[in-house]
């Protein structure tokens, strides 16, 4: 990026690592897929198998979602949203199944004020502080 451009909003991270335990024949029949060229590498196919699974249940993940009434994909809480929730006397409550953020210039305080459940299937993105304020309020 050229010295004179200001990034204003950082981009989040489109995905999330994860840390998964295989038997060495799994392994092993992953890496001959690989080498066979099936698969451009163990995270092309792990990816790509995972994919074919929620494919393949989507229909019962479609349901659960509306359900269980959560927001469906990227959801950022900026702190103008949590200033008119405290401004209106509300608490909000975070579903999300996907990635939720809470902007870094959120205190604490802000957030055991206006947030008063979070739960999320995905990945939550906060300061350490802010989530340690909602740790009784996570689920």
């Amino acid at each position: 990026m050229p010295s004179d451009v200001q990034e204003l909003r950082p981009k989040p991270p489109e995905s999330e690592k994860i840390t998964i335990n295989l038997g060495f024949v799994d392994l092993g029949h992953i890496d001959l897929m690989v080498k066979d060229g099936f698969y451009s590498n163990r995270t092309d196919f792990i990816r790509t198998a995972i994919r074919n699974q929620l494919e393949r249940h989507a229909d019962v993940v479609k349901q659960s979602t509306i359900r269980k009434g959560l927001d469906l994909g990227l959801r950022n809480y900026t702190r103008a949203d949590l200033e008119a929730a405290r401004q209106a006397r509300e608490m909000l409550h975070i579903n999300v199944l996907g990635l939720a953020s809470i902007a870094q210039d959120v205190t604490a305080d802000l957030a055991r004020a206006t947030i008063g459940s979070v739960s999320v299937l995905g990945a939550l993105h906060a300061t350490p502080a802010v989530k340690a304020a909602l740790a009784d309020r996570t689920g």
